[in-house]
């Protein structure tokens, strides 16, 4: 039987870096951003596990908080919010590469 589609988690991913830091600079409260980031790996990484398998959920999980991290690394040289779009960008093709499109490919039927 058929898996029925499920939605992509790349505008999960890419869509809580912006919208948490959107969050913690409109308010000022840098930790209702993080719970905006906390909550969106926590959905994507569940979902990815059921995807793609716990050692690909780990790596992008992991990919996820590098970015976080980075975006706060590359700010100082472009700006907060080109830091945080770029980065945003790239966690959502790897996510795309690496969950996504895995979960939507048909696997390949053995000839019988």
């Amino acid at each position: 039987m058929r898996k029925p589609p499920t939605w992509p988690t790349w505008p999960i991913a890419a869509g809580s870096l912006i919208v948490g830091f959107a969050v913690a600079d409109v308010t000022g409260v840098r930790a209702l951003g993080g719970i905006v980031l906390f909550l969106a790996a926590l959905w994507c990484g569940v979902r990815w596990r059921r995807e793609v398998g716990l050692g690909r959920a780990l790596g992008l999980v992991l990919l996820y908080l590098v970015a976080f991290a980075l975006s706060h690394v590359l700010a100082h040289a472009i700006g907060p919010w080109p830091s945080v779009l770029v980065l945003s960008a790239i966690v959502g093709a790897a996510v795309w590469a690496w969950a996504d499109a895995c979960a939507v490919r048909p696997r390949s039927v053995r000839p019988t």
